[in-house]
């Protein structure tokens, strides 16, 4: 295999961005612990104001020597931009909550090996030390896998690249050295925030949900030995498992005094799962925690919009409250999937795939954009009230949002333009087609690139298996001059659909270009070793096809950062005049389903939180003001708009860039609006 690696791997997103932007100069783009130890159940053995405690016996928590009723919710960092954790905080405490529960994903703070990011939206640190401000407590998911509808879990993707495979999850020696590489370096940074030591974290939990997954109680207790190296054996390490014999049997881990949580299908009757859970914590020390109360749930992309009955939410709630029981909300606030990093979900098998919604909404009480005048919010804030011995917080009026009104968009650059300048990006070539993984590109698209020799009067192109959608296109040099890449149809995950090639007459071969989204890696099950890109031989007229191109293209993820320093070069000169003006018009008024980057500008007096509506749209990904806002398929719902935090925004211009897959709206607008929608595509 040969590498040609560029030196300016993220050159064609400023470039492609920037001059979709038209010429902006602003880029676009174990020993027991003694808190679980077999001493008196007693709680007068326990701590007290002599030192910060957070301890259990006799069946409950004890918070500094004081009997204490976790009633908490799961807000994640990652899906709410940095300058909205406060509000989002001060609104979760509002509710009445007292405690904060957050996952951590490996991947967003190593998103290659070796590069760490903690800051911006991955500064977990701040997080951390605004919910002690604002004083919450905190329940740390700390993995190493999340699930969460994240991106494969929360692992890193460049897991999937190292050969021979890794198995995660399990106990497998070259795994548990990752994992361990890891954790040293998250948890130091987490022993001096524990409660033991002045800060917020009063438990943390080790995996999640593994009962569903697996048996391999080697691989727990490793994590619990490491967990305690760097923490120490004051803090509560947790596993959380589903209320049945089988998951718990499973996740549970004996020998290492690790607390057993459930968590159960709102509605359920909480007394025979707590009754369940106590069977698999030591006598005393079993206080009943529901660590998932589902507030609502997931949506996918093509399904009917999540929804649950607040009233049935609230009854549920209280169900578990009334017995002295410790919850947490999932979620409380859902948030955003901002970028590249939603997961998705399989059903009987990996090719019946299911990608999750930009939105992380969850139809939880504070809604996506914050909105907590709905009636879930009061009636779960009614029923809280009855059991928290905190004085009541006033509740922060909804955040005010604008309508900017419509955004003329005009055609500025085509994707396929990189193809004849592989200098500006990374490009590899290999006899066969990688994945993306093996390519380097662990989000976004990679471009596919090849050549065949046209036979008769048609060919077949068939690929056995791609993940997760394929757009394929043919170009040539023929007697009409016909030279553009021409859209010819899509494959899909599990679709094996076959396309016909049609036969043009071609002074040379006719070069095939594959484009492969990657639209979230499985993040649950069996499945979650989940490659991307084409993960086959390619095959046309039963033929495979060999020597290949793969030019990854490397738009912007959430946890790099918005501006880049640099971008005069010879390569952007180059491109700017390749995508000329006029060789766009030239294809104004062709029907092509050429990938297509649409720009436009609106000015803001007061900036506040907004939509955009994509209503007439068919696919594609968008970006404000050089940040990725997600993923946009009103084609197929049931989202149609997507979610624009004030805090993206700017006083004067601002830029939106789009990158239309598929075919634009007749009106070339998108419009901003004060609300969101679900009511896209046939389900709506």
């Amino acid at each position: 295999m040969a590498r040609k690696q560029s030196r300016r791997r993220t050159a064609i997103f400023i470039l492609v961005i920037c001059f979709a932007a038209l010429g902006t100069l602003a880029p676009v783009f174990a020993p027991l612990p003694s808190s679980l130890s077999s001493r008196s159940n007693s709680h007068h053995n326990l701590k007290k104001s002599d030192g910060r405690s957070f301890e259990i016996a006799d069946d409950k928590f004890w918070r500094d020597g004081e009997q204490f009723q976790i009633i908490g919710g799961d807000l994640h960092y990652f899906r709410v931009l940095p300058e909205y954790w406060e509000d989002r905080l001060l609104r979760a405490k509002a509710l009445g909550l007292n405690t904060i529960q957050t996952y951590v994903p490996w991947n967003l703070h190593e998103p290659r090996q070796g590069e760490l990011v903690f800051e911006g939206i991955a500064d977990i640190i701040s997080f951390l030390k605004l919910c002690h401000k604002l004083n919450l407590l905190v329940m740390l998911r700390a993995g190493p896998y999340i699930c969460g509808e994240w991106d494969l879990g929360g692992f890193p993707a460049w897991l999937l690249a190292i050969e021979p495979a890794l198995r995660l999850r399990s106990s497998d020696p070259p795994f548990l050295e990752l994992v361990d590489s890891w954790w040293n370096i998250l948890l130091p940074k987490m022993s001096p925030l524990l409660y033991t030591n002045g800060g917020p974290i009063i438990m943390v939990q080790i995996e999640n949900e593994f009962g569903s997954y697996g048996n391999d109680k080697a691989y727990l207790h490793h994590l619990v030995k490491l967990a305690r190296g760097h923490l120490g054996n004051d803090v509560i390490l947790y596993t959380t498992d589903g209320g049945s014999r089988e998951t718990l049997e499973k996740g549970t881990i004996s020998g290492d005094a690790v607390f057993s949580a459930v968590d159960f299908t709102t509605g359920d009757d909480p007394r025979p799962i707590f009754a369940l859970q106590k069977k698999f914590n030591e006598p005393g020390k079993s206080p009943p925690l529901s660590a998932e109360f589902y507030t609502g749930w997931l949506t996918h992309w093509g399904e009917k919009i999540a929804s649950t009955s607040a009233t049935f939410t609230a009854d549920s709630l209280e169900k578990i409250l009334s017995m002295n029981a410790s919850v947490v909300l999932y979620m409380a606030h859902g948030g955003t999937n901002f970028g590249f990093y939603n997961g998705a979900n399989s059903g009987a098998d990996e090719s019946d795939y299911k990608p999750d919604l930009t939105s992380y909404d969850y139809d939880a009480p504070i809604r996506e954009s914050g909105d907590v005048d709905n009636a879930k919010y009061k009636a779960l804030q009614r029923v809280i009230s009855k059991y928290t011995v905190e004085e009541p917080t006033s509740v922060p009026p909804d955040n005010q949002r604008a309508t900017y009104g419509r955004i003329e968009l005009q055609k500025s650059a085509f994707l396929f333009d990189i193809v004849d300048y592989p200098e500006l990006i990374s490009v590899v070539e290999s006899e066969i087609p990688l994945s993306m993984e093996s390519v380097g590109q662990m989000f976004g698209f990679v471009l596919y690139a090849s050549e065949y020799t046209s036979k008769g009067n048609r060919s077949v192109l068939s690929i056995p298996k791609v993940h997760d959608r394929a757009q394929v296109f043919i170009s040539c040099t023929s007697d009409d001059n016909r030279k553009r890449p021409i859209y010819i149809g899509t494959i899909s995950r599990g679709s094996n659909r076959a396309i016909d090639l049609p036969h043009f007459n071609c002074v040379s071969r006719t070069k095939l270009y594959i484009l492969v989204e990657n639209m979230g890696r499985l993040n649950y099950g069996p499945y979650i070793f989940d490659k991307k890109g084409i993960l086959s031989s390619v095959y046309v007229g039963g033929r495979p096809l060999f020597k290949w191109r793969m030019l990854s293209i490397p738009f912007h993820n959430l946890n790099e950062g918005r501006k880049i320093s640099s971008i005069v070069s010879d390569a952007y000169s180059k491109f700017i005049k390749v995508s000329s003006l006029e060789d766009l018009n030239y294809r104004r008024h062709r029907d092509n389903l050429e990938p297509t980057f649409y720009t436009g500008r609106f000015a803001i007096d007061q900036v506040k939180d907004t939509y955009l509506s994509f209503n007439g749209w068919s696919k594609g990904i968008a970006f404000v003001n050089e940040f990725n806002i997600g993923r946009y398929w009103p084609s197929v719902g049931p989202q149609c708009n997507l979610y624009v935090p004030a805090p993206i925004l700017r006083e004067g211009e601002n830029v939106v860039v789009i990158l239309e897959l598929e075919s634009a709206s007749s009106k070339l607008s998108l419009s901003s609006t004060d609300r969101p929608d679900f009511t896209c595509g046939s389900i709506g």
